[in-house]
């Protein structure tokens, strides 16, 4: 029933090696519904994300950490361990032997040299889940290449596609303002993760999960991965407008700038009509979408005349109301204060040191019986490494 202590993946635990983000995020969206996260973590440094400040916040009056961290490590329990001491080694295969799953995004062969790797700790549990997350695969001329999000933006062909066009104001490849390669990599990190324990309900049997950054991000450009497979032309940089969608473009109204698709020719009659300009609709030229598309450089700047009449809060209403999708461009503050986004309660509220507000956006999945619930704020490091240890295979084993 809602609002139960019940949650659906109480009985998974999870050993999380993993840094940064892909991993984390992925070990987050699972805590987020009750499997119980074990993070492991230099001792002294932790994971580096720790350091990718200011801004800081204080995790305990000693410790401060940095509010990057804080975004992908709540519901956690850190555990300070290092793998150049055997000892510490020695603890992290007792662990891995009693969860279902682990989770590491080192190079590839990194572990293999600890005895920490699918094939080694499989031998001691056998129903375990090992995923890896590497930037370019296990195998392959890239295999042993460092690789962050922004880089990958740029191999995985994103980047260009991406930003305004060449010749125009601000022309040339643009990253994504968030990073989505990880963002993504952590998704399907976790949708493997659960496909792979649905699988052991059957057969008994774990399984490795391997996925990459840069398989990832290119997946993700599906959409012009098939035209460029049907056309043989190379996909390039629209700035906000669309390919094939007409009109689809950031237009300025008299206030500021606003977000206008009309994905059908139905939604381009509507806008046109609350326009008025409905002869625009009855334009031979632009009443189906193929037409628009290729008399685009004619239609866009009418529109763009007709719309900086406009003030962009009368004219979205209507426009949704008409069944146009537009909507403002808005930055952080006013997208975290957009009534919707409040209603959708995506903030979470902690308490740190000396009661100190910690906010972090929340989990977008919404379970009717069981939601998320988030019990733990991000962990101050090895602040549960006497706790961990002390159950692990009957000792600290240190």
């Amino acid at each position: 029933m809602p609002g139960s202590d019940r949650r659906p993946l109480d009985d998974i635990r999870i050993l999380d090696l993993s840094r940064i983000l892909a991993g984390p995020w992925c070990t987050q969206l699972m805590a987020d519904f009750g499997a119980e996260v074990i993070k492991v973590e230099r001792p002294g440094t932790g994971d580096d994300s720790r350091g990718w400040g200011p801004p800081f916040l204080d995790l305990k009056p000693d410790e401060r950490v940095a509010a990057y961290f804080c975004c992908a490590n709540r519901g956690k329990k850190s555990v300070a361990l290092d793998l150049s001491s055997e000892r510490d080694r020695e603890a992290i295969v007792r662990l891995a032997g009693e969860v279902d799953v682990v989770i590491e995004n080192f190079k590839a062969g990194t572990l293999a040299r600890y005895g920490l790797d699918y094939e080694s700790l499989s031998r001691r549990n056998p129903g375990l889940i090992y995923c890896s997350i590497t930037g370019y695969g296990k195998t392959g001329p890239y295999a042993d290449w460092p690789a962050y999000d922004a880089v990958l933006q740029g191999v995985g062909g994103i980047m260009s596609v991406t930003g305004e066009r060449d010749g125009r104001p601000g022309g040339g490849p643009q990253k994504a303002g968030v990073p989505i390669t990880d963002i993504l990599t952590g998704v399907y990190a976790a949708y493997g993760i659960m496909t792979a324990l649905w699988e052991r309900r059957r057969s008994g049997r774990g399984q490795q999960v391997d996925l990459s950054l840069l398989d990832v991000l290119v997946s993700s450009m599906a959409t012009l991965a098939a035209p460029y497979f049907a056309s043989g032309v190379v996909p390039r940089r629209q700035g906000n407008t669309h390919a094939s969608v007409v009109p689809s473009d950031v237009f300025e109204c008299r206030d500021g700038p606003v977000q206008i698709t009309a994905g059908n020719d139905g939604q381009f009659r509507k806008l046109c009509q609350a326009l008025g300009a409905p002869e625009l609709a009855a334009d031979e030229r632009f009443a189906t979408n193929e037409g628009r598309v290729h008399h685009r450089a004619v239609l866009e700047p009418r529109l763009r005349e007709l719309l900086a009449g406009h003030d962009r809060r009368p004219l979205i209403a209507a426009l949704c109301s008409a069944g146009v999708p537009a909507g403002a461009i808005n930055d952080l503050a006013e997208t975290l204060a957009d009534p919707q986004v409040v209603q959708s309660g995506l903030v979470v509220d902690f308490e740190a040191a000396g009661g100190q507000a910690l906010r972090v956006l929340g989990n977008p999945l919404k379970l009717s019986a069981t939601p998320a619930q988030y019990r733990m704020r991000p962990p101050a490091l090895g602040e549960h490494t006497d706790e961990i240890l002390a159950c692990a295979g009957g000792g600290d084993g240190r």
